[in-house]
């Protein structure tokens, strides 16, 4: 099916024979004549455009999701060199209507060729139910948002019951379809519930499964009872009855004794498995052969069959694992290096499934690990489940800290675990620093601005337990006495140089020139507005930059207020890369405790950042061609690409005075050349902007606070 344009604002037909179109203004707009047909669908848009002499400027679709159209909901048209654009868009079910902005200039302009295809044969993201849909179609006539709840979520993001038989058939049609065996161990289990938990087995969608229940000898007859019925109903249920009572490890083991699949799942006794659980894992396995270990998104069910606080995960994240268990349910695990690890070790109830997981990690890599953004597991709530709190199960958070202790001693990673700050129940580890602290230099640019240049470095001298730095003051064509007073004044300390340079102001060559000649081991780039709160903030940042495979550090950057002006960077955010949980207070947890737990991001700011001087030069430092927005996040994204994490951390807190002296981008030449160095970053980097492997697919990138998105950014393949 085809669409079409129609003038809409701004545009009119050119009388002369050169072009199609005249923008009589900057802001040319067309409607899209049947967006109703690219509901829930994926559409290839493919042009030719034509602008004469006229600047290249940004080609978007502005649309609307059922919350207005916004910079920040648009989707960027990537146009080659010849003005061609070819680009497929996936919409979701809440479409309201789409808007074609070609560009950003008035005068007369050509869109050869123009084509808007409705692919009929697409997977939707969802298979909205007609209930959904009417609802949505009611909000929209209303003129009002459909209500962001996570049942409409539900409706409108999950395939619908109807669908399954068809995946039933396409699933049995698959050249492989590897068995999957579900490990269940059972103990006086509550009867209504653990019936539950084995039909949610049998309502799989994917059949090729074996369901492998161990009975930790229960002294409630109904266990048995409920158990022998199912095993006689269905030869893909095996059961076995321990001879003694050993607990969770002990029975899981019995449990995977009786495993015979290529992959094993894990089920608690009373949870519930989504129907399309195996049917994604299986399909994942089928694309993926290297994945050895899998998970999934997952949420809560009450006694009453309620679906609430669904945890929309991000992809592996080792920092963030460290710290909580975020694989979890619903975790599947190639049987054969579950059989190699050992199968659950005795000891380490309540986190067994953690030590788990830490040492499938250690034996098959965090490249192996793969992620379904999808909730697939439903956490029973019961008053004593660790499901309702954390609280319930008190042992559980002392065997976790034993099961990361063990992990950091395997791995020879010199590193002790405490509980973390503000996040009593889950894990912060504090690395060792070499008995000799490596030597750091801290970078501050300046020009004129004495007052926080003084605040700042004061900070630094006088709260500051790392020993070994050098601050090296960049002084960017400073004129006031009273700033030559103040460096005046550093000149008998050994610690503090200043170096002029006079240079046109240039973030990103600023710094550079400094850090890329360093002989620091580390190199901290700081903001003059910068003034340090934790003492150990240095050590903190330090110490992880110094661990293998880490990149760039950030730390947790407040206003003076006390809210949150830093907590890492996330793709996409704002339309571009925006701050995570800005203006959070202090101590708030944040979304499922990540701002309050150390976490590998994208990102991080250049307002604080430290890292190895050897990465610094070997990424070639920040791209001067980015004078002053978005450096450190392409800065980032290149140490990234050069196979190492970021890392934030909550851990080091410092107040930044944001903008105090350089004052913000409101000018119409700073506008211009903040547009530019846009387009330069989405340029280089395309899609990637769009998929942060650190941030969920369901979260709202129009949002900086983690909340769910009515529309994901799920890919077919997800």
């Amino acid at each position: 099916m085809k669409l079409e344009l129609q003038p809409l604002n701004n545009v009119e037909v050119f009388s002369g024979a050169a072009y199609q179109w005249n923008a009589t203004t900057n802001d040319p707009q067309f409607a899209i004549v049947g967006w109703e047909h690219m509901r829930g669908r994926t559409v290839h848009l493919s042009f030719s455009l034509e602008t004469g002499k006229m600047p290249k400027t940004p080609c978007m679709l502005y649309v609307d999701k059922g919350d207005g159209m916004s910079e920040q909901g648009a989707v960027w048209l990537r146009a080659d060199a010849n003005g061609k654009v070819e680009q497929t868009i996936s919409f979701p079910w809440t479409l309201r209507a789409v808007r074609f902005d070609p560009i950003a200039f008035p005068g007369p302009f050509s869109l050869n060729d123009f084509a808007l295809v409705v692919d009929e044969n697409s997977l939707p993201f969802g298979e909205a139910n007609e209930a959904a849909l009417a609802q949505a179609d009611a909000a929209a006539a209303s003129g009002t948002p459909l209500a962001a709840t996570y049942e409409n979520w539900i409706a409108l993001n999950e395939v619908s019951q109807d669908r399954y038989s068809s995946l039933v058939d396409a699933a049995r049609s698959w050249d492989r379809q590897p068995l999957i065996s579900l490990v269940m161990p059972t103990y006086n289990s509550p009867a209504e519930y653990l019936r539950k938990a084995i039909e949610s087995v049998l309502n799989q969608v994917y059949t090729n499964w074996e369901l492998c229940i161990a009975d930790d000898k229960s002294t409630q007859p109904h266990v048995k009872a409920i158990l022998d019925e199912y095993a006689a109903r269905d030869a893909r249920i095996k059961v076995t009855y321990r001879p003694t009572n050993g607990h969770i490890s002990a029975a899981s083991n019995s449990a995977l004794a009786l495993v015979t699949g290529e992959f094993t799942g894990l089920l608690d006794h009373d949870d519930e498995l989504h129907p399309l659980a195996l049917y994604y894992a299986a399909a994942l396995t089928r694309q993926d052969p290297q994945a050895a270990l899998i998970y999934s998104d997952e949420d809560k069910i009450t006694v009453d069959g309620r679906r609430y606080e669904p945890y929309f995960k991000c992809d592996f994240n080792y920092d963030l694992f460290l710290s909580q268990n975020m694989i979890s349910h619903f975790g599947v695990y190639k049987t054969s290096v579950l059989q190699q690890v050992g199968g659950f070790r005795e000891g380490l109830e309540g986190s067994q499934d953690y030590d788990l997981a830490l040492r499938v990690m250690e034996a098959v890599g965090p490249q192996a690990i793969r992620h379904i953004p999808r909730v697939l597991y439903h956490w029973r709530v019961l008053p004593e489940s660790t499901a309702s709190s954390a609280d319930a199960k008190p042992y559980a958070v002392i065997a976790a800290s034993r099961a990361i202790q063990e992990h950091l001693t395997r791995c020879n990673i010199a590193a002790k675990v405490q509980s973390a700050d503000d996040a009593v129940m889950y894990q912060r580890i504090v690395y060792a620093l070499p008995e000799k602290e490596p030597l750091v230099e801290i970078i501050i640019p300046t020009r004129d601005a004495a007052g926080l240049v003084k605040q700042c470095v004061d900070s630094i001298k006088e709260r500051t337990t790392y020993q070994n730095y050098l601050i090296t003051i960049i002084d960017n064509g400073s004129e006031k006495p009273e700033t030559f007073e103040l460096f005046k004044s550093y000149e008998g300390d050994s610690r503090i140089r200043v170096v002029r340079d006079d240079s046109p102001f240039n973030y990103s060559a600023l710094n550079n020139h400094i850090a890329l000649a360093s002989e620091a081991e580390l190199v901290c780039l700081l903001n003059n507005d910068i003034e340090v709160i934790t003492p150990d903030w240095l050590s903190e940042l330090a110490s992880i930059a110094l661990q293998d495979n880490v990149g760039a550090v950030g730390a947790k950057l407040l206003y003076p207020d006390d809210t949150v002006q830093h907590a890492g960077v996330y793709l996409g955010m704002g339309g571009l890369a925006g701050h995570g949980h800005k203006y959070l207070p202090r101590n708030a947890p944040g979304y499922f405790s990540r701002a309050v737990l150390r976490n590998a991001v994208s990102a991080v700011t250049a307002a604080c950042l430290v890292i190895r001087t050897s990465i610094y030069r070997e990424v070639r430092g920040l791209d001067e061609d980015l004078v002053i927005a978005f450096n450190d996040v392409d800065f980032c994204l290149r140490v990234r690409e050069a196979g190492y994490r970021n890392v934030w951390t909550p851990f080091a807190e410092l107040y930044h005075h944001e903008s105090a002296s350089r004052g913000y981008e409101d000018t119409p030449e700073k506008m211009a050349r903040f547009v530019k160095e846009i387009e330069f970053v989405k340029k280089r980097w395309g899609d990637a902007l769009w998929n942060d492997p650190f941030y969920s697919p369901n979260l709202s990138i129009d949002s900086t606070e983690f909340v769910m998105t009515m529309s994901p950014r799920l890919t077919k393949a997800q």
